[in-house]
Formats: structure tokens, C-alpha cells, sequence
């Protein structure tokens, strides 16, 4: 069983920047795709951004190319997603998740998640 912890969001102007951690714990995660989901209020969680389990392959939503990266350190059992020009659109709970021996497609079913960390952009 692995457990996600997210850190790093915050309260942030739209155009910054903001880096989100993603810790897993129970067993390390580098046989598993890792995937950032988010949900704005009233929405539903909806794929922002993947990677497969050894960093070959990512897949970006549309509205983040561009702006969103992510990466991992397996050694670190850690993933992360970098956020630069922030609109207020982007303001959701931002989820981590992972699939095991995955791909990081955005149609894939992940097995385990975080429990979200708040991101809010104002204008």
C-alpha cells in the first residue's frame, strides 16, 4: 500500500509560480506511473499531468502545456509538478496519484491517491 502526502500549494498572483511535492511512503513507487489530477469547486477531478515510471514518457492536459512540468525522484520516492504562469483558472485542489507499472496515460485508472492540497491563483 503506498500513502501520498502532497505539500507545497498555497495562495499565489496570477503569472507566479508554485511547486508542488508529491511523498509516497509503504513501498517505493518506481515501477508506477505518477499523475497530477485537480478539481475546481463545483467541477469534476479532471487530469492535469503524467509521468510514466521512468520518466520517458509525459502527457499534458492542454490548458498546462506549456506552463506545467513534472518530475520525479525515485530515489526520493518523490514527484513533483512545477507551475509557472498561473491563471486563476488553475485555482483546484491538486491531487497526486500513481498507477501501478502504469504508463501515465491520462485514460488510465490510478490505483492510489493523495488526500489534495489546495492551489488558489488570484487575479
Amino acid at each position: 500500500q503506498v500513502h501520498l502526502v502532497e505539500s507545497g500549494g498555497g495562495l499565489v498572483q496570477a503569472g507566479g509560480s508554485l511547486r508542488l511535492s508529491c511523498a509516497a511512503s509503504g513501498r517505493t513507487f518506481s515501477s508506477d506511473a505518477m499523475g497530477w489530477f485537480r478539481q475546481a469547486p463545483g467541477q469534476e477531478r479532471k487530469f492535469v499531468i503524467s509521468i510514466s515510471w521512468n520518466a520517458g514518457r509525459t502527457y499534458y492536459a492542454d490548458s498546462v502545456k506549456g506552463r506545467f512540468t513534472i518530475s520525479r525522484d525515485n530515489a526520493k520516492n518523490t514527484v513533483y509538478l512545477q507551475m509557472n504562469s498561473l491563471k486563476p483558472e488553475d485555482t483546484a485542489v491538486y491531487y497526486c496519484a500513481g498507477k501501478s507499472r502504469g504508463l501515465g496515460l491520462p485514460s488510465d485508472k490510478y490505483d492510489y491517491w493523495g488526500q489534495g492540497i489546495q492551489v488558489t491563483v488570484s487575479s
